[in-house]
């Protein structure tokens, strides 16, 4: 079976915000399909959108997979309701997790369920921070790298390291 490289971002901003990021890393982890290869430190950064609501906690995840976009985009989301959040919620609202997947290769994917390159991720600190810890990837559609793409990035906010780091677990439970 082919191996693919994925960037997945992890984000929570509900309860024990940090649990829920090391508990969605050693889910992803446990699936046959992936193996975690690096995990990004972890930032508290500003919620986006209007309602009031708790700072994040984010990060990104390489994964080495097996599993094509579509599959690896239904696991993430069976984790996210496994933790928690609900099958269907408002955009931008408070979440106990979010797995987001932001590249997958060189791919570019438009369907009714999946974007890929994330269409956001240029525009986010919070993204291209902690992606920036697990590497320099390029943009397939902008052609820059990751490191560029933050240079050039307009979103004002400053994600802020905490001191806690996300354990990738080798093997499965």
């Amino acid at each position: 079976m082919e191996q693919h490289t994925a960037y997945i971002g992890i984000g929570s901003n509900i309860g024990d915000r940090f649990n829920h990021l090391q508990e969605a890393l050693h889910r992803l982890s446990a699936l046959e399909e992936i193996t975690v290869s690096a995990a990004s430190r972890v930032y508290e950064t500003e919620p986006v959108g209007e309602e009031e609501q708790n700072r994040f906690y984010n990060g990104v995840i390489l994964v080495s997979t097996t599993l094509e976009p579509e599959e690896l985009r239904l696991r993430c989301k069976t984790i996210e309701q496994e933790l928690g959040r609900p099958e269907i919620y408002r955009r931008w609202s408070p979440r106990v997790i979010d797995l987001d997947l932001l590249l997958y290769d060189d791919s570019t994917i438009s369907t009714e369920t999946l974007s890929i390159p994330h269409p956001e991720l240029h525009r986010r600190k919070f993204v291209l921070v902690p992606l920036l810890d697990t590497g320099n990837p390029m943009h397939p559609v902008m052609k820059k790298k990751a490191s560029e793409l933050l240079a050039s990035c307009p979103d004002p906010s400053v994600p802020i390291r905490i001191q806690k780091q996300l354990n990738i677990k080798k093997g499965r439970p």
